[in-house]
């Protein structure tokens, strides 16, 4: 990735390269967290380039994935808690999880069991180490204004995952919630799930927009707003949905996809409940 496109993308997810009001503790405050964070992400990156290929199932790559994302946690000062991972079924599947923040895919990389393959926004795959790790390990690029072919091939792609037996992640609101609240989903990876006749297991992650929400400069901004905020998330896996049998592929999906959201609404719903986290501020 040429140093223009990467700053490209960088200025497109994060506020420092969007805002000129900044005052210098913010900046300072921001490359505090996220200088280490790059050193983290090349290192372990470059474990998973170097030692990926000479490995069965690129197993290297995927250890040190998941190394990356427990560290991560670990340096940020995030800790985790986890129920209903006796449920995950074995083989191919599909995770489909809400969608609060960039620190998602740092809590579920961690703490989802299996060799996870993402469906990760194309641009992410030419970011620096991060990215070619991902195009390394098999992960499936996602352009949503690609067009209606290149959406029939990583619905393709996607299906090909679960049938090989792996689990897939999809964020199927397809961008960050804007209030912690669970926004619409997307057809694509449930289409996959139906055609591959592979189960769905609802995710639900907690936490993470009041850590760092979508317009947040880093991890520290939140805070420095709200003193009672905690760097606690709570993830909760939920029993495996199937489709129904009977219908068009159409009918199939659009059931299943509504199924899936309402079973991660009434979860969310549940974990705050409990004093699992807040609504979103």
């Amino acid at each position: 990735m040429r140093l223009k496109e990467t700053l490209a993308w960088a200025r497109s997810q994060w506020g420092i390269f969007q805002r000129d009001d900044m005052s210098a503790q913010e900046v300072l405050r921001w490359f505090l967290y996220w200088v280490p964070f790059g050193a983290r992400t090349a290192g372990f990156g470059t474990l998973s380039l170097a030692l990926g290929p000479l490995t069965r199932d690129h197993r290297a790559s995927t250890w040190a994935m998941k190394r990356w994302s427990q560290v991560s946690l670990d340096k940020l000062g995030i800790r985790t808690t986890v129920s209903g991972t006796d449920g995950v079924p074995t083989g191919g599947h599909m995770y489909a999880s809400n969608h609060q923040s960039l620190l998602d895919i740092l809590v579920l990389g961690a703490c989802l069991p299996g060799d996870i393959k993402w469906a990760a926004k194309r641009s992410i795959l030419r970011v620096p180490f991060l990215g070619w790790h991902l195009a390394l390990s098999g992960h499936v690029p996602v352009d949503r204004q690609a067009g209606k072919m290149a959406a029939v091939e990583v619905i393709r792609r996607l299906e090909a995952v679960m049938r090989a037996g792996k689990p897939l992640l999809i964020f199927p609101e397809g961008t960050r919630s804007e209030d912690g609240q669970v926004k619409d989903f997307k057809d694509g990876g449930f289409y996959a799930a139906v055609r591959a006749g592979k189960p769905v297991v609802p995710v639900v992650v907690d936490g993470t927009y009041q850590i760092m929400g979508k317009h947040a400069l880093d991890i520290g901004e939140m805070a420095a707003r709200n003193s009672a905020i905690q760097r606690h998330v709570h993830i909760v896996i939920g029993a495996p949905l199937h489709a129904q049998p009977d219908g068009s592929d159409r009918e199939r999906v659009g059931e299943l996809r509504d199924r899936c959201r309402q079973t991660i609404i009434a979860m969310l719903a549940s974990v705050r409940a409990r004093g699992g986290g807040e609504a979103g501020a």
